[in-house]
């Protein structure tokens, strides 16, 4: 069992059940009421801590009360309850974003942040390996910007990759099923941009054009696309307000009914 208490901060650790408390600790006047008070009386007031007194915050979402509880495990000189406290102040972390407990590596980024808001001075043993501050700064990697022109726009890029790709497949039925897929996926591609002039004989004789004449389906005479044709999101939207705005005019008329315009449920 451990209580500690410094600067209004109280850690009460026990063996089987881990809570962290943070309050602040008003100090009582012993001034007389102000119906008692006597005329010599002076009344000094309270020291007040603004915040833009106080130092800046390593990550704000957490706030400064998780802030002072990692500054004050800094201080305790005895490791075993510098890592039971750090585990306590681990627990209230993850309860501020509950809804990312969920994500693999969630821990692994609670312990970084927790090093983080220490200014990578806490000495814990950790699970994890220790960040360092070099990684911080470094730049992220640039990610390769795509080379060259697309020769169908409709179809995409990624259907040029995938025909590289089954090009270099051997002869067989894993390649023609390949081959049967990346054709259904171009008739998909292209019904998104144009749904009426859409045929199998220009997708097969665009699949060859692509390919070369490496890619041949021979025997196939009808494609079927990979999903169900997606309508007009905006038309859609709007359709269905319309048909929302006229029902509730509907309804509005139906109730404001017979003599003098009274109102009838």
């Amino acid at each position: 069992m451990l209580s500690l208490t410094s600067d209004g901060i109280v850690i009460s650790l026990a063996p089987t059940d881990v809570s962290i408390f943070y309050f602040t600790v008003l100090k009582e006047s012993n001034s007389p009421s102000s119906s008692f008070r006597s005329a010599d009386h002076v009344h000094i007031p309270h020291d007040l801590e603004l915040n833009s007194a106080r130092p800046d915050l390593i990550i704000p979402e957490y706030g400064r009360n998780i802030q002072r509880m990692v500054e004050f495990a800094m201080t305790l000189e005895n490791r075993e309850e510098r890592n039971q406290c750090c585990r306590a102040i681990l627990s209230v972390m993850g309860q501020l974003f509950p809804y990312l407990r969920d994500i693999e590596d969630f821990n692994h980024k609670l312990w970084d942040h927790l090093y983080i808001m220490s200014n990578f001075k806490l000495d814990v043993d950790s699970p994890y390996p220790i960040p360092k501050p070099e990684e911080l700064d470094a730049p992220p990697d640039r990610i390769p910007y795509p080379q060259g022109d697309v020769r169908f726009g409709h179809y995409g890029r990624y259907v040029e990759k995938m025909i590289d790709k089954c090009v270099e497949l051997e002869e067989g039925p894993e390649k023609q099923a390949f081959t049967v897929s990346i054709a259904n996926l171009m008739k998909q591609n292209a019904l998104n941009w144009n749904r009426n002039t859409v045929t199998d004989d220009v997708i097969l004789k665009d699949l060859r054009f692509l390919s070369k004449g490496r890619l041949n389906l021979e025997g196939i005479t009808e494609l079927h696309a990979v999903k169900t044709i997606p309508g007009n999101k905006l038309q859609d939207f709007s359709d269905d307000n319309f048909g929302r705005k006229k029902m509730m005019n509907k309804n509005k008329k139906k109730k404001f009914k017979g003599p003098n315009n009274k109102y009838r449920n």
